[in-house]
């Protein structure tokens, strides 16, 4: 009953933080002189205007949730993974390789080949600051972070060095997969592919382990309380390691359904720090995988459809940034601003007490004076 009354609050704060966010916009664009009617409609119209449009939020969403996900079973386990922008950018780099290494094979076996390889990739590459982190206790935050500058930079230097396309056509990047080979599109001219049914099984797949499996409940209870999960006969190390190497593994993949999803090859800007929306989406939710779904969609309307306010209206997509940074600040604020507002409440009801009780000794004082 608690837990439903905190998550009631949980949701109302945040619907609360979304209003004020776009009403803080709103007064942006007034101040620019722009109409904020205009604004948020030429908002609208480029998320869902269009069939195209609709099908770049719906890739957009994908992206986001998927990658919320991913941060997600790292935090629930007690890895806080914020080195998935790497573990994205090794899954990209590999599995472009496979489709254009293995292009004489047939389609649906190098499809198969770069999915496993990214997921491979991904996961090996989280598996690093796991093991340091369990074996010889190295803040994950420090180590992954530094991860994400090895593999990009990594990355970078094979894609415009040793890997980088002859073809004048491309100034910097790897040669574009060859056609027959990338994910078909589900609505033409967006990117929205086929890849999208990868990204449904992977997110129902996900949202099964951590809300209905024995080993999500184990994964949350090693989070919550590794010494406690210790003395439960859990193995603690085992889960974390698990849950951060699964957190890579999706990173990695999301890398290999950009390129061959609409990208079609790779290049040093593969990933413009996708993860980190991701990762903020699923802190907003704190880490609930229904939430990071919804809230997912929310924020691909916001991104695609800040692209038009900007081609429409002028206003610049940076509003876009400036509401989601605002949504997080708030619910940041949340846990403060609800033991105050908590305070203030529980304050109030002791003086409404103190004064009835003062109230009724004067009463009775004066009854027996009376008398």
């Amino acid at each position: 009953m608690k837990t439903l009354q905190n998550n009631k609050k949980y949701i109302i704060s945040l619907i609360i933080s979304i209003a004020i966010a776009l009403l803080i916009g709103a007064i942006l664009m007034a101040v620019s002189g722009f109409s904020p009617i205009e604004g948020y409609g030429a908002m609208i119209d480029g998320a869902i205007g269009s069939p195209r449009l609709l099908g770049n939020t719906i890739e957009k969403s994908m992206e986001l949730c998927l990658l919320g996900l991913a941060t997600a079973i790292g935090a629930k386990g007690g890895l806080f993974n914020v080195g998935g922008e790497g573990q994205l950018f090794v899954g990209a780099l590999f599995s472009t390789m496979i489709g254009l290494w293995l292009s004489d094979l047939p389609t649906f076996l190098v499809i198969i080949i770069a999915v496993i390889v990214s997921i491979v990739t991904g996961g090996i590459y989280a598996l690093i600051p796991a093991l340091l982190k369990t074996k010889l206790n190295v803040d994950e935050v420090i180590t992954t972070i530094m991860l994400n500058t090895v593999a990009i930079k990594v990355c970078t230097y094979f894609v415009n060095g040793p890997w980088n396309s002859p073809l004048k056509s491309i100034s910097q990047g790897t040669d574009y997969i060859d056609k027959s080979i990338v994910f078909s599109k589900i609505i033409q001219g967006s990117n929205l592919s086929t890849s999208f049914f990868i990204g449904t099984v992977v997110t129902v797949f996900m949202w099964f382990l951590m809300k209905k499996t024995t080993v999500g409940l184990e994964i949350n209870v090693t989070g919550e309380n590794k010494r406690f999960s210790f003395f439960s006969g859990l193995k603690a190390n085992k889960l974390m390691v698990t849950s951060m190497i699964i957190s890579g593994a999706i990173c990695g993949l999301v890398g290999m359904m950009l390129i061959y999803g609409y990208q079609g090859h790779m290049t040093q800007s593969a990933s413009n720090e996708y993860y980190f929306d991701g990762m903020l989406v699923a802190m907003i939710m704190n880490y609930n995988p229904i939430g990071i779904i919804i809230m997912s969609f929310f924020f691909g309307f916001m991104a695609t459809g800040a692209t038009m306010m900007d081609m429409q209206v002028g206003i610049s997509v940076q509003l876009y940034d400036v509401i989601f940074s605002i949504i997080i600040f708030l619910m940041a604020a949340q846990t403060g601003i609800m033991v105050w507002l908590e305070n203030r409440k529980t304050q109030k009801k002791a003086k409404q007490l103190a004064e009835e009780k003062a109230k009724g000794l004067v009463e009775e004082t004066a009854g027996k004076e009376a008398e």
